[in-house]
């Protein structure tokens, strides 16, 4: 609290903010962040490993493994979502489980799951992308701007 509003406040109220800060938790920001950042990354390794599979056992290039490694992927935190298990993963590595697209698809998958019950098509269908549903707008969108520009300068001869 600043010093002005502090200074506004009666002399039992400071006493009540000072008591508070005094019993507030102290969050461990570098353990979760070190945390995240371990979670996160063991996340992009086995995307790594599942791209190199496909490259290798499928003769895929490393242009054309990325779609089907990112629909693996998906595929999986869906999977661990609906087990249980991708949860305990998130409560664990915080920010590092959600930033990759495993995040995405444990947002979708999750959504579905807690309304099921509503029925498939109200329930499942129609709260499935509120959350990822954002995501998804501002990516065909931001791809659909940087689509025009590319064009644009590639009709003025820049590209």
């Amino acid at each position: 609290m600043s010093n002005n509003k502090k200074k506004q406040l009666t002399p039992v109220q400071q006493e009540y903010q000072d008591l508070q800060k005094q019993h507030e938790i102290k969050r461990p920001v570098i353990r979760n962040c070190i945390k995240a950042f371990f979670t996160g990354g063991f996340i992009c390794l086995i995307g790594q490993l599942i791209q190199t599979f496909y490259i290798y056992f499928f003769d895929f290039t490393d242009q054309t493994a990325a779609n089907p490694t990112v629909g693996t992927l998906i595929f999986i935190a869906m999977l661990l979502t609906g087990f249980g298990v991708y949860d305990r993963i998130a409560q664990f590595g915080g920010a590092g489980s959600a930033v990759p697209v495993t995040g995405f698809g444990n947002a979708i998958i999750s959504a579905a799951i807690e309304h099921r019950t509503e029925g498939f098509v109200l329930g499942v269908g129609g709260n499935m992308f509120k959350l990822a549903g954002s995501v998804i707008v501002f990516g065909v969108f931001s791809a659909f701007v940087i689509a025009l520009i590319k064009t644009m300068l590639i009709q003025w001869g820049g590209l």
